[in-house]
């Protein structure tokens, strides 16, 4: 997996995650399953110019929902939180 764009999905925009970077400089993706931190590293540092220290990640099970009487399932996907250097900032506008 060498693409950045295969990597890295989308940037993940929610209130915890405005609050973790407020106050710790830790932004939220959403990236492949199959990424492993390290690559997850590279493809942030190489995308936008900052230097990452460190990187934590999740997988997020699907949901069970309904529609009328058919039950389906939501997608697993994996969610990463990357915490920057000081003085490191990403912008995420127009991402």
């Amino acid at each position: 997996m060498a693409e950045l764009h295969d990597i890295l999905v989308r940037p993940i925009e929610t209130e915890k995650g405005e609050t973790l970077r407020e106050q710790y400089n830790v932004y939220t993706f959403e990236v492949n399953l199959r990424a492993n931190k390290l690559e997850i590293k590279h493809a942030v540092e190489q995308a936008f110019g900052v230097k990452v220290l460190d990187v934590r990640t999740l997988r997020v099970r699907g949901k069970y929902k309904r529609a009328g009487s058919r039950y389906g399932l939501r997608s697993i996907w994996k969610k990463a939180y990357v915490h920057l250097a000081d003085g490191h900032a990403i912008s995420l506008a127009g991402v």
